[in-house]
Formats: C-alpha cells, sequence, structure tokens
C-alpha cells in the first residue's frame, strides 16, 4: 500500500474542481464534503515520523 502524497491530495482537488465547474448543473454535495476534507489535510502542519 502507497502512502497518499499532499501531491496526490492537490490533484484529486483539481480533479474535482475541474468537474463541478464542467457540470454545475449536477448534485456535487458529496465531492464538495471531499474538497473541504482535502483542504484541510492539504493545510494541516505536516507530522514528522
Amino acid at each position: 500500500m502507497q502512502a497518499v502524497t499532499e501531491g496526490d491530495r492537490r490533484k484529486e482537488l483539481a480533479t474535482l474542481l475541474t468537474q463541478i465547474q464542467a457540470h454545475p448543473e449536477r448534485d456535487w454535495t458529496a465531492a464538495r464534503r471531499r474538497i473541504a476534507t482535502l483542504n484541510k489535510l492539504i493545510a494541516a502542519p505536516r507530522k514528522s515520523h
């Protein structure tokens, strides 16, 4: 299993935002929740191991 990197999160965020912009007529409730979570994860200070 691979660790999820900040870059992975940023790519997912960009993809979701692009999809929402392309199809604003859809119900994006779940995607918006995921976007909020991704933003929190990206903004959180990194823990060193």
